[in-house]
């Protein structure tokens, strides 16, 4: 079992994933298990987690996502979205418009990581056409779709991308 460190730096986004190896239910279960346990405003966790497997709806959605082909290729896609009146009711328009949002791409974050602590791979889509996704799923009025993580067992291991220096990145108050 990696420790968290070695987790985190095992991410990396993968787009080509084993055909016809499946995610087991338990594995799938853990995954979302630990979505749900991420922080959120309140502990109000004002967002919902879709699990899409069917093929069709998979394509659909990589149509959607301007044609990254992966999303397809992937035998599980989940859709995050928020529920930004859930925050609301607490928090009012910060909720709404920070709050909802904050938490569902947390929760899709500690997705991605469980994913790799389960021997997985996964990649992180934020570049789609929302009302495409909202029809696809059929979402509910309310909900609005942040994030999709295509997941699978990976076929390709990529390079690390070269990351900025932490000097460039980090400022320390004193």
């Amino acid at each position: 079992m990696w420790d968290f460190f070695e987790t985190v730096r095992h991410r990396h986004s993968v787009r080509s994933y084993q055909s016809g190896q499946p995610v087991e239910r338990e594995k799938l279960h853990a995954i979302i298990e630990t979505a749900c346990s991420a922080p959120s405003a309140g502990d109000l966790q004002p967002y919902r987690i879709l699990v899409v497997t069917e093929q069709k709806k998979r394509r659909a959605l990589s149509e959607a996502a301007q044609q990254q082909s992966f999303i397809a290729e992937a035998p599980v896609c989940l859709i995050f979205c928020a529920e930004p009146e859930r925050s609301a009711e607490k928090y009012g328009e910060r909720g709404r418009s920070l709050y909802a949002i904050q938490d569902t791409t947390i929760a899709a974050a500690y997705a991605q990581l469980a994913v790799v602590a389960a021997g997985m791979a996964s990649t992180w889509v934020g570049y789609f056409d929302e009302e495409k996704v909202r029809e696809i799923a059929a979402l509910e009025p309310g909900l609005v779709p942040i994030a999709m993580l295509s997941l699978g067992y990976p076929a390709e291991l990529p390079e690390p991308t070269q990351r900025r220096r932490l000097d460039d990145v980090v400022g320390y108050l004193d």
